[in-house]
């Protein structure tokens, strides 16, 4: 049950500034910035957990923060949403109690049939998903997607991982092995191995994207098999770099800078910056000019950015990794080109074949690299 719904039913008034955890902990944050006399625009954002959990809700909620800053705006955050029926209650509570007309539901599961549903409901509102799974073809006009190319950033993090390492064996604790992880997985693996072919990378799949107890145990699992250097692609890696700094093994970090949570492990990390992506969306809006569909951007786009180095990061390390990122910068960085298998030891990418970072092809990425232990099925 939401909050909107217990209000309703109970006949409390709403404020606008309120913020209650009820039920499954569905949290309401409103903030309004100045605009004058006109009615400002108001921006919904939807989590699936927790603003502050040093990952991915702490990365949009980062970008919500940006937005409350421009003028003639309101924001409305609502956190600990599931991916249930309640997401499409607490859109709902957005636009008829709060008069929401660019909402951005940022979880994988709110899209289908979620988002889809409300979005026909209101074909005159905006609606925005993190990820890629829009499709002209068949979904409404007024829904779209944005993503970055933050393999970008794993890419830099293979390198700096793979001139750590003593073992050459490297671990990545993912929740499910969907395109975009499977990428993020690919790119380090890559970026390790283009400096240190000795490399290995075995993944963990714990099936949801927030579970700490498997997210603990997984990471204990790799460090008993050697693994010295571990990284994540799940909601929160705070369990994960934690526990990587207690085992005295180094960790690179995913979504937010992590490296307040293991001082002496952190080498460094891949992170969303929302902030441009959000504040470009609600600027298009307040001057009327339509929003695009598909939004993508890597390093040079300012859509993402890799962690400071942390103090083990040797200077070789930072050499290699920084020339990455000028090549990245210059948009000439090519992270998948040919020959490359997988690996069950097919070919995926020919030889002299070389695939852009913008091209749709690599959102729907089905395999792993030569180099991973691990299976997609």
């Amino acid at each position: 049950m939401s909050r909107r719904l217990f209000i309703r039913a109970t006949g409390a008034a709403l404020t606008a500034t309120i913020s209650l955890g009820l039920m499954h902990g569905c949290k309401k944050d409103e903030t309004a910035a100045g605009g004058g006399g006109a009615k400002p625009l108001t921006i919904g954002f939807i989590y699936v957990g927790t603003k502050d959990d040093f990952g991915y809700n702490q990365a949009h909620n980062e970008g919500a923060e940006a937005v409350k800053k421009l003028p003639g705006v309101k924001v409305v955050v609502q956190e600990n949403v599931k991916e249930t029926d309640d997401v499409q209650k607490v859109m709902e509570g957005m636009i008829q109690e709060d008069g929401a007309t660019l909402i951005f539901p940022t979880s994988f599961g709110y899209f289908d049939p979620h988002m889809i549903t409300v979005a026909k409901k209101y074909p005159s509102l905006q609606f925005r998903h993190c990820g890629g799974l829009f499709d002209e073809a068949k979904h409404p006009a007024n829904t779209g997607s944005y993503f970055g190319y933050i393999d970008e950033c794993q890419y830099l993090a293979g390198i700096v991982a793979g001139k750590t390492t003593k073992t050459n064996k490297l671990g990545f604790i993912a929740a499910k092995p969907i395109p975009q992880v499977l990428r993020n997985i690919n790119a380090l693996t890559l970026g390790a191995r283009s400096v240190n072919p000795a490399v290995t990378t075995t993944v963990i799949f714990t099936g949801g994207w927030f579970d700490p107890n498997k997210e603990a145990e997984a990471t204990n699992s790799l460090v008993n098999q050697g693994i010295d250097v571990i990284t994540c692609h799940v909601d929160s890696p705070k369990v994960i770099i934690e526990n990587a700094e207690k085992r005295g093994i180094y960790s690179c970090g995913y979504h937010a800078n992590g490296s307040a949570l293991a001082p002496k492990g952190y080498l460094t990390g891949s992170e969303w910056n929302w902030a441009k992506v959000y504040t470009d969306y609600v600027t298009a809006t307040k001057e009327n000019k339509p929003l695009p569909h598909l939004v993508r951007g890597g390093l040079k786009d300012g859509f993402v950015k890799p962690s400071a180095y942390g103090p083990a990061v040797s200077a070789e390390a930072k050499t290699l990794a920084d020339a990455a990122k000028a090549k990245a910068m210059e948009g000439k960085l090519v992270i998948f080109k040919g020959p490359l298998k997988d690996n069950k030891g097919a070919i995926v990418i020919e030889a002299g074949k070389e695939i852009a970072q913008t091209d749709p092809i690599l959102e729907k990425m089905g395999y792993l690299v030569e180099g991973v232990n691990g299976a997609v099925n």
